[in-house]
């Protein structure tokens, strides 16, 4: 058995999921494996993973230094300690592939897939499988969870997906605005840049958006991320593009080939990594000249799935900060509940009314009969008030006789 290499964690390191697939089967399938390189793209460790089963990806440091790691397709979320501990985190079933950090030390994750269905055509020549929720028919529902540092629900985003070129994925990939309001994400090679109001939960207009008939290839949408300068860089498979508020273009910088799909930008924001799927290449581009300024070949077609630059410990909130009033979330099934109490609380209100109504009428329409008085009386009273009448009152005797 090949044990792991990992080295302690240096600032600049970079670090890469690139599993080792094993299984003629399945093209996703394989043993975890994440490595270590240096700033310069020198090979520095290994660690292998004994808790995943399919691709390795979604990588991200927090700001106490771990890395978070992602297997979509087995529910599995680790978190990888600078002393090379690897601990599993207790989370809902579901397929998450890539976290985002928020100022107050939630976390927000997104559900890779979506649906029940693959495209046929996909489907065809799809070498893996995509695992149901457990205990449901579905593989997911693409939406964006918020969670407490601790692990607690705070909210669930039902947010819009595009399903790709397969038509089942969802939150492929998502990064937040530098003012934490807005998430900005995709459903890997599919046409739209989506936006989502974390504060309003709502969903907003497309930062960008393609429709066909495209001029050319496919428009496809990747990855993207804010740089610490507050520049968005969205990865589109041959280029990076440099996107402004307005969804515009305001430049490009290209790359040698297609299948560039994960990428980093470096604390500096003056480079980014970058993985091609496709060939396992890992290299380092300055994002003023475009120039290619470092590379490395992994090893492994068709499995590069993540890219992480260790930064170093940084300042962060407590684990068990708690949010603003004004944007304190519930989850959403709470919500939903409380929704349906509410209607039926008011469809009881409405019942109890519509039957006072009715009494009162009943009470009106007996105005003048006293109280104790037979039915029979209270009748001939209300026949004679119709006719204009006086009922005939019998006499004492009468009355006696009876």
């Amino acid at each position: 058995m090949i044990e792991s290499t990992l080295r302690p964690f240096t600032k600049g390191d970079v670090f890469v999921g690139v599993t080792e697939l094993n299984n003629s089967a399945d093209d996703h399938a394989g043993r975890g494996r994440i490595i270590q390189y240096d700033a310069g793209l020198n090979h520095k460790g290994v660690l292998w993973l004994e808790a995943t089963t399919h691709l390795v990806g979604g990588l991200k440091f927090d700001s106490q230094g771990v890395l978070w790691a992602f297997d979509s397709q087995e529910f599995v979320v680790l978190n990888i300690f600078p002393n090379g501990r690897v601990a599993v985190r207790d989370l809902p079933k579901r397929s998450f592939s890539h976290v985002n950090f928020l100022p107050d030390g939630s976390f927000l994750l997104g559900e890779h897939v979506v649906g029940s269905e693959i495209k046929p055509e996909i489907a065809a020549c799809l070498q893996t499988r995509i695992p149901h929720m457990p205990g449901t028919t579905r593989f997911g529902d693409g939406h964006v969870w918020h969670f407490r540092a601790d692990g607690a629900l705070l909210r669930e985003y039902a947010t819009q997906t595009h399903g790709g070129m397969g038509g089942f994925l969802g939150v492929t990939m998502a990064t937040v605005s530098p003012d934490a309001r807005t998430l900005v994400y995709t459903s890997e090679t599919g046409p739209r840049l989506m936006r989502y109001d974390l504060v309003r939960d709502r969903q907003l207009p497309d930062l960008q958006s393609f429709q066909p008939p495209f001029q050319g290839p496919p428009e496809m949408f990747f990855s993207m991320q804010y740089a610490p300068d507050g520049t968005l860089y969205v990865l589109r498979g041959a280029r990076i593009d440099v996107v402004n508020e307005s969804g515009q273009t305001a430049r490009s910088i290209p790359l040698q080939g297609f299948g560039w799909a994960t990428m980093d930008i470096t604390v500096d924001s003056k480079h980014a990594f970058v993985g091609s799927f496709f060939s396992g290449e890992l290299a380092k581009i300055d994002l003023q000249s475009g120039e290619k300024t470092a590379s490395v070949q992994t090893g492994q077609t068709k499995a590069l799935a993540g890219i992480a630059e260790f930064q170093g410990v940084r300042a962060a909130a407590p684990a068990t900060a708690p949010l603003p009033k004004a944007s304190a979330p519930k989850p959403r099934a709470v919500r939903k509940a409380k929704r349906v109490v509410r209607r039926k609380n008011a469809a009881k209100r409405a019942k109890t009314a519509t039957r006072a109504k009715v009494a009162t009428r009943r009470k009106v329409s007996k105005r003048g009969a006293k109280p104790g008085r037979p039915a029979r009386v209270r009748r001939a009273a209300a026949k004679s008030k119709r006719a204009g009448t006086k009922p005939r009152r019998k006499s004492v005797k009468a009355r006696s006789k009876k």
